[in-house]
């Protein structure tokens, strides 16, 4: 069974891209950890609620199998936050599957995992800094819903989330299976 680490920000995550994910892998029978800043009730966007398992510091990448990044407004917070760049790096490290979605593919950007990648983020007509940070960060940006590079999966936002879950889902029944004998 997978253990997944999903990180939210305390306040203003995207009910969608935390709730949507979450469910899915939980209905796969997978192990899902809910991570943020504190502990206690996080309070997404649009009113949803979420436990908090674990704080950033308290997490250990080597027992997991996917970290998985939330967006929404609060994750803003984190795209220069060098503690949870170090959790991207770490799991990039242990060749453990790394996801984003909406603006959380600017972290890790900013963490310099994505140099050489193909990734998507969020943006919109009136706002293309994203895009920037992306290529900044040394990435090929694909205006896609979902991409996959490798251990790296990022999304463009709520109306992804679906997809992104299920890529994920994808990928790592296809890493639990191992290689085809």
């Amino acid at each position: 069974m997978a253990k997944i680490a999903i990180i939210i920000s305390f306040r203003n995550f995207r009910d969608e891209e935390y709730f949507i994910p979450r469910n899915i892998f939980l209905g796969a029978g997978f192990e899902v950890i809910t991570v943020s800043s504190q502990k206690g009730i996080a309070i997404g966007g649009s009113g949803g609620e979420a436990q908090v398992d674990k704080t950033f510091d308290e997490i250990d990448i080597s027992q997991l199998d996917a970290v998985v990044f939330a967006g929404g407004p609060g994750a803003y917070k984190y795209i220069d936050d060098e503690e949870v760049w170090e959790i991207a790096k770490e799991a990039n490290q242990q060749g453990k599957l790394l996801a984003a979605i909406c603006i959380a593919p600017a972290i890790l950007a900013k963490a310099g995992i994505l140099k050489g990648k193909k990734a998507t983020i969020w943006s919109s007509v009136m706002d293309k800094k994203p895009i920037r940070v992306l290529e900044e960060g040394g990435a090929e940006y694909l205006d896609k819903p979902v991409v996959c590079d490798g251990n790296i999966i990022t999304a463009n936002g709520p109306s992804a989330a679906d997809e992104f879950a299920q890529t994920i889902l994808q990928k790592l029944r296809g890493q639990l299976r191992g290689p085809a004998s």
